[in-house]
């Protein structure tokens, strides 16, 4: 051959060692590297279109996904969710105020505020009216809100179970005393009603819900008739208080009341007071009898001022020896009579005149005395009368206060005793500030929302679905396009293989035989074709075929190839490297006169070794037991000669190696092929996996002739969204060349 065979499919270039002892990248690993970023610069723009294609191609996992999902919430939502009933009653709140008595009420009505609204609703779920909803209706024997009656669960029975026979008491509930039940029921009661206000109306709800309709009706009406009693009751208790606190006011002013009419009588008795008329007429007379007497000390004032008057002056005039003077100031006849003769110097007459002047003063003296002893009398009379006159004042102003002060008592009691009449009388008259606009009927079913559930599972397994297979998309790392697998590892596919559908090797010959224009059949024959076209005239006589790991289908790709160029009409030797497994046995039945292991450690002839075999039309050389390590078998120059002596007697020699990442025989064979066909599983062998099999078999200077997609399933191809691609191999076969 004047060109080597290899060089026919140049995407790919030998790894050389470095100066320095490094190993170079080959270009599969350069190409992996590459595509691996390629994609990652892809993912790095979302395309929805794209999305939503990857979803639509797995359509069913998404529907599984989907369809699990509603079981299990339509499982949830008919079988293990309690169903909870809803009952409501509406209450209308009277904003007007309500008085107990006419004047002034004892105890208001509320007011139709927010704030009150919103009081009401949380007095509505006080713990006080809960606890009297308890009583009532006996809920502390409701298993529903009791929880010590109910039935011990499967997870609560393990947990005691596990907490009594091993230290973990934490898992042991403690028993729970009767104030405790009675406060978790009350709890519980307390989560299962609800009260709300409607905004800008004075309207308020009451919700129950529990297990029962019928019972979570008679919640709410119940506790609505409790509420309502409860207003009742407050105002009840406010008038009765009202009464009681009235009764012993008014005990202490009727008390008080007689005391002050008792004062009033004591001060009557001892101011003799017969009436009001009569005690004004007295005081009317004592206080003229105080004005006579009044004019009368004036009187005595002026007459005994004037008797002093006339002493004093008297006795001057008679000190002043004026006989003119004494008798002009004296006005006295007698001593008229005697002036002249005094005047005259009569001596007798000037004695007679000063006798009887002396008499005149005497008598100014004892009358000035006598008018000073009546005034003092007639002022103490006046001190008298006006001592009588303040005391009757004094008297009549305590009189008038003890009246005023009774007649407001008498005032004030009358008020309180007409104040209890009423209160008395309207304490069977008292009504509630709300009243029940709609009892409610049996409740409604609230949940399960079934429907809703299972539309809301619907979603959820839908989005679970999507996810999971988006996950599938991002995490797979198999071939699904030949483009994938040349772009990952830089060399050219030469051949694309539908799986076979076998249900055993040992069908796979018939099989080739009868479906001779099956979608497998023409697949190998493209192979076949590129394999044979791509070297011209001198085409390979030594062709190994070589894959990464197991199961990934190189040996029967190698019989079907085999039989392929049988077919026309050349001679070809199969050979079955592997000697490790030996998986011949499984496709072939006959005994073989010989084996690989037989030429080259027996030195058995080729032509004595093989069997031909009539349905696959070429010669098959049996791999055998070999007490040698293979490595070290096929290292040896027999194989080389062996390879020589074959391509000598043959046309072609297929040669199956096993795969490379497990041992090292394809690397040691590879050396003595004429083309390598690398076998790549479909969907299945990881990409890493298959570069680092190129690696291996570069790293010894070996170079891959063409690679092979092998068990292409083509309805999953085309679920994937490849089906224009190169994924309708059946439909091509049996519809354009069927039989």
């Amino acid at each position: 051959m004047n060109e080597d065979p290899r060089n026919r499919f140049p995407l790919q270039s030998e790894t050389n060692p470095a100066a320095d002892g490094r190993i170079v990248r080959d270009s599969a690993s350069d190409a992996y590297y590459q595509a691996r970023r390629g994609r990652a610069d892809e993912n790095a723009e979302v395309d929805l279109l794209d999305i939503f294609n990857t979803i639509w191609r797995r359509k069913w996992i998404v529907a599984s996904f989907a369809a699990a999902a509603v079981a299990i919430g339509g499982y949830y939502a008919f079988e293990v969710a309690k169903p909870r009933y809803s009952a409501a009653t509406r209450l209308a709140l009277d904003g007007r105020d309500r008085e107990v008595v006419d004047l002034e009420s004892v105890i208001a009505g509320v007011s139709a505020d927010q704030a009150t609204m919103n009081t009401e609703t949380q007095v509505i779920k006080s713990r006080n009216l809960i606890e009297r909803l308890v009583a009532d209706l006996n809920l502390i024997e409701d298993p529903e809100f009791n929880k010590t009656l109910r039935e011990p669960s499967f997870l609560s029975s393990t947990a005691a179970l596990i907490a009594k026979y091993t230290p973990l008491t934490f898992l042991e509930k403690p028993e729970l005393t009767p104030a405790e039940i009675h406060i978790e029921t009350v709890n519980k009661v307390t989560d299962a009603v609800h009260a709300f206000s409607e905004r800008t109306t004075f309207i308020i709800d009451i919700q129950a819900v529990s297990g029962n309709p019928h019972k979570s009706a008679d919640m709410v009406n119940r506790l609505a008739q409790i509420y309502l009693d409860d207003q009742i009751g407050i105002k009840l208790a406010a008038t009765e208080y009202a009464i009681e606190w009235l009764s012993g006011r008014l005990a202490e002013l009727e008390f008080e009341l007689r005391e002050k009419e008792n004062e009033v009588t004591v001060l009557q008795a001892e101011t003799k007071f017969v009436s009001v008329e009569a005690f004004e007429l007295q005081r009317f007379e004592l206080h003229i009898r105080a004005a006579e007497i009044r004019d009368r000390v004036d009187q005595a004032e002026s007459a005994a001022s004037t008797a002093r008057g006339n002493a004093e002056r008297f006795g001057a005039l008679a000190a002043g020896g004026s006989f003119e003077a004494m008798a002009a100031a004296a006005g006295d006849t007698e001593l008229n009579q005697l002036l002249d003769a005094a005047v005259a110097g009569d001596v007798a007459a000037r004695q007679a005149f000063v006798g009887r002047f002396g008499e005149l003063i005497e008598r100014e003296r004892v009358n000035a005395q006598r008018e000073a002893a009546k005034l003092e009398t007639l002022q103490a009379s006046f001190d008298k009368i006006q001592e009588q006159i303040e005391v009757r004042n004094a008297d009549q102003a305590d009189l008038n206060q003890l009246l005023r002060e009774a007649e407001a008592t008498k005032l004030v009691y009358e008020t309180f005793l007409a104040r209890l009449k009423e209160t008395s009388v309207q304490i069977g008259l008292q009504e509630a500030d709300s009243r029940i606009l709609s009892v409610a009927p049996p409740g409604d079913l609230v949940r399960p929302r079934k429907s809703l559930i299972i539309m809301l599972s619907l979603v959820l397994g839908l989005m679970i679905g999507a996810a999971a297979a988006l996950l599938r998309q991002f995490v797979h790392e198999g071939f699904r396009t030949a483009e994938d697998l040349e772009d990952v590892t830089g060399y050219k596919v030469i051949g694309q293989i539908p799986r076979i559908p076998i249900r055993k090797r040992k069908f796979l010959l018939d099989y080739l035989r009868r479906q001779s224009t099956s979608a497998a059949s023409e697949a190998i024959r493209n192979l076949r074709t590129s394999l044979l076209l791509a070297y011209d005239n001198d085409p390979p006589k030594v062709v190994m075929g070589v894959s990464t790991v197991p199961g990934e289908g190189k040996t029967t790709q190698a019989i079907a190839l085999s039989r392929n160029l049988s077919d026309l009409g050349k001679k070809v030797l199969l050979v079955e490297c592997d000697i490790r497994r030996r998986t011949f046995n499984n496709y072939f039945t006959q005994q073989s006169p010989g084996s690989l292991v037989g030429v080259l450690a027996d030195g058995q002839k080729i032509d004595k070794a093989v069997f031909h075999d009539d349905a696959l039309g070429a010669d098959v050389l049996m791999g055998g037991i070999s007490s040698i390590n293979a490595a070290d078998l096929f290292s040896s120059d027999k194989f080389r000669d062996f390879v020589d002596n074959a391509r000598a007697s043959y046309d072609f020699v297929i040669i199956d190696t096993p795969p490379v990442l497990v041992v090292p025989d394809a690397r040691i064979i590879g050396r003595w092929a004429d083309a390598i066909i690398y076998t790549v599983k479909w969907d299945g062998t990881e990409q890493s996996q298959v570069v680092d099999g190129l690696r291996s078999l570069s790293s010894v200077g070996l170079r891959i002739s063409g690679l092979v997609l092998n068990q292409i399933d083509p309805a999953k191809m085309k679920s994937y969204g490849y089906g224009g691609k190169h994924g309708a191999y059946a439909r091509y076969g049996y519809t354009s060349y069927g039989d």
